[in-house]
């Protein structure tokens, strides 16, 4: 077959039918109904004194309205009421007021054609039986209706449950469809939603890598620049220098250590799983590995240490401390100590020999903290650090996803200030 015959062959039913089968079953019931109204033509054609042929032409056309039923049910029940005086159209009557009662057409419309069909049966069938036999009014009144009523009330009946039918299998199928393309729709933002998770939860794994490394490796490698220049002309601080070097390392190995273990934790069990994505996204705090990531991490009690470290390195550091402290929320308290210790880092690499102020300021609601160094009094030393430009980053991303605020640049002095500041929950 050419790829024209499989067109032909897989084109629709023509017209107003929806599927070849009704083509077929209209085609039939006309069939029936053009050769029932021929045969009455011809005793319409004697009682109305017409030629036969043309009783019978004008049953046949009568008769063929029916293959019209879906498309125009109206017109199928008015040709049947028209031609109710003809004694003609049993098959048209009953399957025109079947279509039309399945059919969209208003039901007032229905009620009225139904009516009008009943009333034109009954005065058809009064007439007739009275004139062909001698009975009693009652009997004939009776008898009439009881035919007006069985032509048309159970045809209407009918037609109405299986339009009624129609319509609920239709909704039923809309609504089918409806869920279909909104499960579809959840299915998608689902994997949006896991594929944003995991985009977080990647940002926030390399932010912690970030900030727990940066700053152990910057003093390191600080120590190791001072010991190389002392190690020939002061052996006893190069001695200390070299401890702290390997004090640093040690705590550098010990958080990460932490930080792995966090990460290689057994998953967290369905239920608490649900919960945690279920309030996760309106947190600052991710899940990873069913721990949270403030878990056993650094407190603002450790910042003394944390400046400590610094000035061991060298740096002219200043902690000015405001307000009495409270016990913060755990993520607070790690995210203004990731603040001031990157804030530390980045003067450690930019700034070396400069003059340090951290601030830090307890309030009512909020934590302050604030990380300032004056302009490089010396040449710098050449150190070397690298910089990947994250820090500043990270410190933002940080104090934004607990909504508080974040400002960074250069003073009017040439130095460079970092402010946070945190609301407390």
């Amino acid at each position: 077959m050419t790829s024209t015959g499989e067109e032909q062959g897989r084109a629709g039913p023509p017209l107003w039918w929806a599927r070849r089968r009704d083509v077929v079953v209209d085609g039939g019931l006309a069939a029936v109904s053009t050769a029932e109204c021929a045969w009455e033509g011809v005793r319409f054609s004697d009682e109305a004194g017409i030629p036969v042929a043309a009783g019978v032409l004008f049953g046949a056309v009568v008769g063929a309205t029916l293959l019209l039923r879906r498309r125009w049910p109206i017109a199928v029940v008015l040709v049947g009421i028209a031609v109710a005086p003809a004694e003609m159209g049993f098959l048209l009557s009953v399957a025109g007021m079947y279509s039309l009662a399945s059919s969209d057409v208003p039901r007032r419309i229905i009620a009225g054609l139904a009516s009008t069909s009943l009333v034109a049966t009954f005065v058809v069938m009064y007439l007739k039986t009275r004139g062909d036999v001698e009975a009693d009014p009652a009997l004939v009144v009776a008898l009439s209706g009881f035919v007006a009523v069985a032509l048309t009330v159970p045809p209407m009946l009918l037609g109405l449950y299986i339009g009624a039918r129609r319509r609920l299998m239709e909704s039923l199928q809309e609504r089918a469809d409806s869920l279909e393309r909104e499960l579809s729709l959840l299915a998608d933002r689902a994997e949006e939603w896991a594929e944003w998770a995991r985009t977080e939860e990647r940002t926030r794994i390399a932010r912690e890598m970030h900030d727990v490394v940066a700053h152990r490796v910057s003093l390191m490698v600080v120590h190791a620049a001072a010991l190389e220049a002392v190690v020939t002309k002061d052996p006893a601080r190069a001695a200390k220098n070299a401890a702290l070097v390997g004090d640093m390392g040690r705590q550098a190995l010990t958080e990460l250590r932490e930080m792995l273990g966090v990460l290689r934790a057994a998953p967290p069990k369905p239920a608490v799983a649900a919960a945690a994505a279920t309030v996760a996204p309106a947190g600052p705090v991710a899940l990873v590995g069913g721990a949270t990531a403030v878990d056993d991490g650094p407190s603002l009690e450790e910042l003394e240490a944390l400046v400590g470290q610094s000035r061991a390195a060298g740096m002219a550091v200043e902690m000015v401390v405001q307000g009495e402290g409270a016990a913060y929320a755990a993520e607070v308290e790690q995210t203004a100590y990731r603040v001031v210790q990157e804030a530390l880092t980045n003067c450690h690499k930019h700034a070396p020999g400069a003059r340090v102020v951290v601030r830090l300021a307890h309030r009512e609601g909020e934590v302050a903290m604030q990380v300032e160094n004056g302009p490089c009094e010396g040449p710098v030393d050449g150190v070397g650090l690298p910089s990947g430009g994250n820090g500043l980053v990270g410190m933002r991303e940080r104090v934004l996803g607990l909504g508080g605020v974040f400002v960074s640049g250069p003073t009017d002095a040439g130095g460079f200030r970092v402010s946070a500041v945190l609301p407390l929950p």
